[in-house]
């Protein structure tokens, strides 16, 4: 069950960042893709872990044809090392229960605060693709109208130093781009981060789909590993 509520919050995000940036969508379901720019890429999200044949034949072809493509299966259900993909193991986790007591984040509700968090996430996750950056192109200021996507930042010493993007949907709370800004990082800036955005959301099913480095800290936050996902590129 906390594994179909992660697939549903991954395809609702996915889809958000779709609309606000303009870029075509796919949705059958068994999936989800994303038809994005030349440098954003293409992104299949895996919506069952019993896709209909028609479904993994589709979703298939246009993974061998897209330039640049990611394809998640939390559900482990598709094999793509035929298309010349290889896959990487991500734990897929989720978290119930109490906050941490809020701290110095901050709701990028303006233009300016957005291209902030766009910038931290950006330089600090890192998105390769997307550099050098071009303000708007990863977060455009349309994502400020929608009420399932928001974005957080923190501040310390009044420098954007901790972003994530939070998003409503598929019945959970789903956190993605966690990200340190380089000049920032071994502060603390992650826990503090985590802790405000879990004090916004106590006692909500919370998702994210850790990184190897980033697993610890979740660990101790007190998520549960559901699911070891595939993500082939």
């Amino acid at each position: 069950m906390s594994l179909d509520l992660a697939v549903a919050n991954a395809a609702a995000f996915w889809t958000a960042l779709a609309e606000s940036r303009g870029h075509a969508l796919t949705t059958r379901p068994g999936f989800v893709c994303v038809h994005g720019s030349e440098r954003s890429g293409m992104r299949i999200v895996l919506r069952s872990a019993t896709p209909s044949a028609d479904d993994v034949a589709e979703l298939t072809e246009l993974a061998k044809n897209g330039t640049t493509v990611v394809v998640e299966d939390a559900y482990g259900c598709v094999d793509l090392e035929p298309l010349g993909l290889s896959a990487r193991q991500l734990p897929v986790m989720t978290r119930t229960g109490p906050g941490f007591g809020a701290g110095d984040v901050v709701l990028a509700d303006t233009p300016d605060l957005l291209a902030a968090v766009e910038d931290v996430v950006v330089h600090g996750f890192p998105l390769g693709r997307h550099q050098p950056y071009v303000r708007g192109e990863v977060f455009p200021p349309g994502l400020l109208e929608r009420d399932d996507l928001s974005a957080r930042l923190l501040l310390r010493d009044g420098e954007p130093a901790g972003a994530c993007l939070v998003v409503r949907g598929g019945g959970a709370v789903g956190l993605y781009w966690v990200t340190t800004a380089p000049a920032f990082r071994s502060r603390g800036i992650g826990r503090a981060l985590m802790h405000a955005v879990l004090s916004e959301v106590d006692g909500e099913v919370v998702t994210l789909t850790a990184s190897k480095l980033g697993k610890p800290l979740y660990d101790a936050l007190e998520f549960t590993t559901v699911a070891m996902a595939s993500w082939w590129a």
